[in-house]
């Protein structure tokens, strides 16, 4: 165990001389910024007359949904200047489900863009998924992930916030929220009041978010980046909060990310993405950690063939380990683009992942098999990005304590996508 964590460390010092380096970033100048704050793209909404059109609920696909087709959106200031009402509905091809969800916005300070919130949700999740709410603001285009999310549980949740800026590069969100968690897969909780599949919980979450480098401007529902100045700092801790609104757990969780990019004068970049999650006390499976993982349990690789995400494991397996604590390190280090010819620039890009994790009590947890990251877990790989129309293909290998004993499981083989308006 010394030698192991002795080389997770090595790695971690290998990774200073490259943050030492100055990045080399150009600005854009102020047409490009209003081009870009006008594309529909940039924001993840489309205007129409009062209402912003959430174009992240058009159509999505996972492996038990299938395909998910739905609408939704929030007024804008054309209606209400400090008051908005939003929300979505959403069905499922393959559970042929409908999942929901409306509420309201009030803003209590425009100078510090302080708004508070009130939703009521139904709709799915992926068990082990630990996300900062702050992040959550911040919109994305393209989440490829989420096509290979194998296992799910399905909640009802009431949850009110209050969205503050202490400062324009600070994010900080304040959320009490009662949920009844139903499953979905076939999982048991074992506590002290006895073996429970469907449970309710209560949380109070606290999240920040620190984008010191960051250039922006601020939407009436959130906040829209159009330049990503490094490092990026985000944090949230989560108490639940037993007996109050019924909840069955008592527990507490805090995860920790920073994300750091150096951009050099060569047009040469390195990515660095060290993350840490824990929990204690008692936690459910749902509610734990996993290491974002994107293999789909199939034999072949060819099978297994999809679509490769962006900071995720590719070679490990959708339900092989949870951890109630977990730490992570990406390095994705991208040379400048082969300039073949105006059409055909691709990118090759370096990348190497590594995961540590614990779980102090396996056997709470019925039902669904896995194991824990005790040991480094270690995976590198190639990205060839932007051969066609965004797309590219991406191959990894996964190796050390966790290597498995036919080749080709520890491989990985899938496409990318890239889309940059």
């Amino acid at each position: 165990m010394q030698i192991r964590a002795c080389l997770f460390y090595l790695i971690l010092l290998m990774a200073i001389p490259a943050i030492a380096q100055r990045p080399a970033i150009t600005k854009k100048d102020s047409s490009q910024t209003r081009t870009k704050k006008e594309s529909p793209f940039t924001t993840g909404y489309y205007p129409i007359s009062f209402f912003d059109v959430d174009l992240r609920y058009f159509i999505k696909y996972n492996n038990y949904e299938g395909f998910r087709i739905g609408f939704g959106g929030i007024t804008n200031n054309r209606l209400f200047e400090n008051f908005k009402i939003g929300g979505y509905v959403a069905r499922g091809f393959k559970d042929e489900d409908w999942k929901y969800s409306l509420g309201g916005n009030l803003r209590l300070n425009p100078e510090t863009n302080t708004w508070f919130t009130l939703y009521y949700q139904n709709d799915i999740n992926e068990i082990g998924s630990f996300k900062y709410l702050t992040d959550e603001r911040v919109y994305s285009v393209f989440e490829p992930r989420l096509i290979n999310i194998t296992q799910f549980y399905s909640y009802r949740t009431w949850r009110t916030s209050l969205q503050h800026e202490f400062s324009p590069k600070i994010l900080s969100e304040l959320r009490f929220s009662q949920t009844k968690i139903d499953q979905i897969e076939n999982y048991q909780f074992v506590s002290d009041a006895g073996t429970l599949k469907n449970y309710k919980l209560a949380e109070v979450t606290l999240s920040f978010r620190i984008s010191p480098k960051t250039n922006f401007f601020t939407a009436d529902d959130g906040r829209i980046e159009y330049f990503d100045g490094f490092p990026k700092i985000s944090g949230q801790i989560t108490q639940g909060l037993k007996g109050v609104a019924n909840s069955d757990f008592s527990y507490t969780k805090a995860g920790l990310k920073l994300d750091y990019y150096i951009k050099r004068t060569n047009l040469s970049s390195t990515n660095f993405v060290f993350e840490g999650g824990m929990a204690f006390g008692e936690v459910p499976l749902t509610h734990l950690f996993h290491a974002y993982p994107n293999s789909p349990t199939k034999d072949a690789i060819m099978q297994r063939f999809s679509v490769a995400g962006i900071r995720s494991f590719e070679t490990m397996y959708f339900g092989e380990f949870f951890s109630d604590k977990l730490t992570t390190l990406q390095v994705k280090h991208s040379l400048r683009r082969f300039h073949i010819s105006e059409k055909f620039k691709p990118e090759l890009v370096f990348i190497t992942r590594h995961a540590l994790g614990d779980l102090k009590r396996p056997e709470e947890h019925l039902g669904i098999e896995f194991g824990t990251l005790d040991q480094l877990y270690s995976e590198s790989g190639i990205e060839l990005n932007r051969i066609l129309f965004g797309f590219g293909l991406s191959a990894a290998y996964r190796y050390g304590y966790y290597h498995l004993p036919q080749f080709e499981d520890n491989v990985s083989f899938k496409f990318t996508f890239n889309l940059k308006i």
